[in-house]
């Protein structure tokens, strides 16, 4: 039976000092006992934080443009500036949109 601890060496430690099972095995085979240990990672098991980051970003890009196009419509004038600033913005949330949502490679 494996035992789930998330990232970090305090979560072993706890994992440690609660399982008598797991402390017999250290002390017998550490590096046995450690093949047995399965590090659980928050991202792997909670998708609303992706979904989260993608509702934002995707609205901080739809915000962006909509707002580029009531300055274009209503003939608004602005400091060229404060366009390239709103276009750097929106470039960068797609390429995060992009970076999140395509596919990772398989690890083997």
């Amino acid at each position: 039976m494996k035992t789930l601890i998330n990232d970090s060496i305090g979560d072993l430690e706890i994992a440690l000092k609660n399982n008598i099972d797991l402390q017999e095995k250290f002390k017998l085979n550490p590096v046995e006992a450690l093949k047995n240990v399965e590090i659980r990672n928050p991202k792997d098991t909670d998708y609303w934080i992706y979904r989260i980051i993608v509702i934002m970003l995707g609205l901080a890009v739809l915000g962006i443009i909509t707002g580029l196009i009531l300055i274009t419509m209503n003939n608004l004038r602005f400091d060229t500036q404060l366009i390239t600033i709103f276009t750097a913005i929106s470039s960068g949330a797609i390429g995060a949109l992009a970076g999140l949502l395509a596919p990772s490679p398989n690890k083997q």
